[in-house]
């Protein structure tokens, strides 16, 4: 009885063919922190969309504070700042609750 031959596996040839079927993944928009920042806020406001809604503490540390990371928490203050510049939002009396500006909610 004949042994069937034993397949010599090509590994360079294998290399090749992987390395054509592999294909680059499509990057997103490079946002950074600081946009990403704000992308967070509108999201919110999007969602609770009236004008003068007011995002409480509570919702900014549900919604904003807990989905940070570290570089998007270092340029929390500037992302903040900018908004309220902008006229977006504005800050309310005890400093952390935010309201939806009318210029806001137009942008929106």
């Amino acid at each position: 009885m004949r042994r069937p031959k034993k397949k010599v596996y090509d590994y360079k040839q294998a290399l090749r063919v992987d390395e054509k079927k592999r294909k680059s993944s499509k990057k997103k928009e490079d946002l950074t922190p600081k946009d990403e920042v704000k992308e967070l806020f509108f999201s919110w406001f999007r969602k609770h969309h009236k004008i003068g809604q007011i995002m409480t503490k509570q919702d900014v540390v549900t919604n904003i504070l807990t989905k940070l990371d570290s570089k998007q928490n270092k340029v929390l203050d500037v992302a903040m700042n900018e908004l309220q510049e902008s006229g977006f939002m504005e800050m309310l009396s005890d400093g952390v609750s935010l309201k939806l500006s009318e210029k806001g909610f137009n942008s929106l």
